[in-house]
């Protein structure tokens, strides 16, 4: 009988890890879950996911997708997982998918977060983890101005390190929602596309940053949209404050009733 596709959507806390792709001397997220599954069906089992997230960037919902035996359930594997994976990883849910899901290919969307926290206590060791520590003051007309320049089809060579992708890649992305709202000690960044680029979304929250704190003039975003190069790109931002919150799937994908 053909292996089943299960997807286990998984949250992980990234500070200790050299990010998600497997790597033979660092300790990453794909290589924890493997070492489990293996152990669990007895041979290599290979995972995939949705985005390969940074090293220190954290997930809240990765799609990570594994191929098993009719013996295993969604939730009896999601209970064997979680009882053996560190404390830094957990599955969530767990969901039967089609023969033809794929992590990566089927994702029609992906949502991010970006944290900076602008008050004192940022500095905690509670909040530093996973906010970029600011503690400076933040223009809320620049914020709002410059994400919305993002909203729809364009380039973004300008936004991601080069030669990273595909030497044929056309580097488009389609924003379907790009926004900074104000919470109590900072501001959240939120960005949902069809796909990402790497570093792309510190990329845009550097660049949005220094607009906003008078070190660069506002429709620095719209201007660079129209470049081919990086060079004028600000530094990313810190990869603590960056989480993946949701990886969006058809819903013809999910086999279970109850699938999202």
């Amino acid at each position: 009988m053909d292996p089943q596709a299960i997807l286990l959507v998984t949250q992980y806390d990234g500070g200790q890890f050299a990010g998600w792709q497997r790597q033979p001397d660092e300790r990453t997220v794909q290589g924890e879950m493997e070492r489990v599954l293996q152990r669990l069906c007895d041979q290599p089992t290979p995972v995939v996911g949705a985005g390969r997230t940074d090293a220190g960037v954290h997930a809240h919902a990765q799609g990570v997708g594994v191929r098993v035996s009719a013996r295993w359930t969604p939730k009896s594997l999601e209970r064997a997982v979680n009882a053996l994976l560190p404390r830094d990883i957990w599955v969530r849910s767990s969901h039967l998918m089609a023969p033809e899901f794929h992590p990566r290919r089927s994702a029609i969307a992906r949502r991010y977060r970006y944290l900076v926290g602008t008050d004192p206590s940022v500095r905690s060791p509670f909040r530093n983890r996973y906010e970029w520590a600011m503690v400076r003051p933040l223009d809320a007309d620049s914020l709002a101005r410059e994400a919305a320049d993002l909203l729809g089809e364009h380039e973004f060579r300008a936004f991601a390190v080069a030669h990273t992708a595909p030497i044929d890649d056309h580097h488009r992305c389609v924003i379907h929602h790009a926004a900074w709202t104000e919470r109590d000690g900072g501001w959240v960044f939120e960005i949902a596309a069809n796909r990402f680029l790497h570093h792309m979304v510190r990329f845009l929250v550097g660049t949005m940053v220094d607009v906003a704190q008078g070190r660069r003039p506002r429709g620095t975003i719209a201007r660079l949209l129209s470049v081919s190069h990086n060079r004028e790109t600000a530094a990313p931002a810190p990869a603590c404050g960056l989480s993946l919150h949701q990886v969006v799937y058809p819903s013809e994908l999910y086999l279970q009733p109850d699938a999202p």
